[in-house]
């Protein structure tokens, strides 16, 4: 069973909707003993990163979902439920985040002709995902997939294990992204998806 967690800060109905497309069983739930117990868990977000961590941290979710992303059971987090997965983010002010993975999350710079949110479609390696973003995570070893906007390449998907995140909406993005989760839903014990 996949867990996605409702920590008050995700498009839930879009992203259980892609897992039913794949007949995967997936379930909401806010309960850290479901948590603890899926198969899987998808830790999705839309939002901001200081109201994300007052959500976890009211809700008794915080441990939860750093010890989910740390099993080595398949993890996946989706736009800012990527972003809290780093140490630090700059959005309101500053505000440290989960620290599963190290690294800072920063704002696109003002630069004319881009607007800020990046809200459409980016490539990544060849494959066209929807972003909907103001800030982005610096490139670190986990990088698994780069995307450039305003000048700057950041992260756009890390891949630890089984641990995989990324910046865009799989579930907002057509068939690649439906492929995206068909391929993480097939991980093995090794961390790479089954052919």
């Amino acid at each position: 069973m996949t867990a996605i967690i409702d920590y008050r800060a995700g498009n839930l109905t879009s992203v259980r909707n892609a897992f039913a497309a794949l007949g995967a069983e997936a379930v909401v739930t806010r309960d850290p003993a479901a948590i603890a117990s899926a198969d899987r868990v998808v830790f999705p977000g839309v939002g901001a990163a200081r109201s994300a961590m007052d959500n976890l941290s009211e809700l008794g979710l915080v441990n939860a979902v750093k010890s989910a992303a740390m099993s080595g059971r398949p993890f996946l987090g989706i736009c800012l439920g990527m972003q809290i997965l780093f140490d630090h983010s700059d959005e309101d002010g500053g505000v440290d985040t989960l620290g599963v993975l190290r690294g800072r999350v920063m704002r696109f710079p003002r630069v004319p002709g881009f607007k800020v949110p990046a809200i459409g479609w980016n490539d990544v390696g060849g494959r066209e995902y929807y972003f909907v973003h103001s800030y982005y995570a610096e490139l670190v070893p986990e990088t698994a997939g780069v995307a450039e906007y305003a000048g700057v390449r950041f992260t756009a998907m890390v891949k630890k294990g089984r641990l995989w995140a990324c910046q865009f909406h799989p579930e907002k993005s057509g068939r690649v992204g439906l492929e995206l989760l068909e391929e993480w839903l097939k991980l093995d014990n090794d961390g790479c998806a089954k052919c």
